[in-house]
């Protein structure tokens, strides 16, 4: 999931928003953490449960904010953050259904954490998919991990 929070890091620029889904320990997370290191973010990546949202900056560039919108109800309480989405890159984890009216374009990335694995193994395989919504990313269109 690092490894792809890299990948993707790479594409972005001030006013991206990312959404992020997937169950409990489905490693979104982990993908932004694998973002925030790409974008050379100063101090660690950590989940914002318990803040809400998490700025994260950089030395160069815009700022990563990190959103947990789990506890939020609605697109307003997102909104009431303040977060500055043109200056900033934002992750919103927990989101779905809350960026109509926030934003005209975002990249969706689903996460699907397979059950009854080997739970020994060091890394967990995972089945992402990312959708692109709006003007910005209707060139990813919607594809799986395995570029289908």
């Amino acid at each position: 999931m690092a490894r792809l929070g890299a990948t993707i890091a790479a594409e972005l620029v001030a006013g991206d928003l990312l959404l992020l889904n997937g169950e409990l320990g489905a490693g979104k997370t982990t993908l932004t953490r694998g973002i925030g290191e790409a974008l050379g973010v100063r101090g660690a990546v950590t989940s914002p449960t318990f803040v809400l949202a998490r700025t994260h900056a950089r030395l160069a560039g815009p700022a990563l904010v990190h959103v947990d919108a789990y506890r939020l109800g609605s697109a307003r309480e997102l909104d009431d953050l303040d977060i500055d989405y043109e200056a900033s890159i934002v992750v919103v984890e927990w989101g779905a259904g809350m960026l109509d009216g926030v934003a005209e374009s975002w990249l969706e990335i689903d996460i699907d954490r397979p059950h009854g694995g080997d739970i020994e193994a060091e890394v967990e395989p995972r089945q992402v998919s990312l959708a692109g919504h709006g003007p910005r990313w209707s060139h990813w269109g919607w594809f799986d991990a395995a570029g289908h």
